[in-house]
């Protein structure tokens, strides 16, 4: 068993639990955060995690706990980083994983829309990293891994806001990579490609793809045009990746694309 211990926000579905997946198979210890424990918290553009989500997780694996984070609340955050502390005693790697996306044309955009996608996708990783910090100090590796996308390297029409906010976390995490370098603590950042999650399926796949019953065919259809290799990626792709930037201990300040070749600065 692995002495060391990962938090990861958003973590009960999507690219979240592929992560989660990929460091309890490596022996880590895993607080899964996420705001899917209060079904109030549930009403957005596709289908956020469930209690459910976290109940298969726990049931599948040991050695991870599960408590609810909502990343744009200062107190919420600490809480998060307390109840890890509480159940596992120290705190080594810190994945700030949970984010949104909406999507429309500025002028109708609305913005109470624009305002929750920067305060999820980029002050969550400001509050949380600053709860984190005290006790990711602690450690003799510690890492934060952001999760940007590839939309934070182009823009996208009609994404102002989700490709703002990501461009945003990639700043954030050159920015800190540098800050805490001093202290040992390495910041990373993972852009995912096309992921199969609800994100896509429920969203950003085109609306006449959506409204059928065929949401993956037509998913795997467009991923063989765009994709140089060819194919979607997935979530155990972004949870490998996460694995990688947790323990290279000589990589600072990247943000990893992992895109199939579809974006490749």
């Amino acid at each position: 068993m692995s002495n060391k211990v990962a938090l990861v926000t958003g973590g009960a579905r999507g690219i979240g639990a592929g992560i989660v997946r990929s460091f309890l198979n490596n022996d880590y210890r895993v607080m899964i955060c996420d705001i899917g424990l209060k079904a109030e918290y549930s009403d957005w553009a596709y289908k956020l995690a469930e209690l459910s989500d976290i109940e298969t997780l726990k049931q599948e694996f040991e050695h991870c706990e599960a408590c609810f984070v909502d990343v744009t609340d200062n107190e919420s955050c600490l809480d998060a980083v307390k109840t890890t502390i509480d159940v596992f005693g120290q705190l080594d790697v810190l994945v700030n994983n949970a984010g949104v996306v909406n999507s429309g044309p500025i002028e109708s955009f609305s913005e109470q829309n624009w305002d929750r996608i920067f305060d999820v996708n980029s002050k969550g990783i400001f509050l949380m990293s600053k709860a984190a910090l005290p006790e990711l100090k602690k450690s003799d590796n510690a890492s934060i891994i952001n999760t940007a996308s590839i939309a934070g390297k182009s823009g996208y029409a009609n994404m102002s806001a989700y490709c703002g906010s990501k461009f945003a976390a990639i700043g954030i995490t050159q920015s800190l990579a540098s800050e805490l370098a001093p202290e040992g603590i390495r910041v990373n950042a993972i852009c995912p490609g096309m992921v199969g999650t609800a994100m896509w399926l429920d969203h950003l796949l085109p609306s006449n793809a959506v409204e059928h019953s065929h949401k993956n065919e037509e998913f795997e259809k467009m991923m063989q045009e765009r994709i140089p290799l060819g194919r979607a990626q997935t979530t155990q792709d972004m949870g490998e990746a996460a694995l990688y930037l947790a323990t290279a201990k000589n990589v600072t300040g990247i943000s990893l694309s992992v895109s199939g070749g579809f974006e490749m600065n």
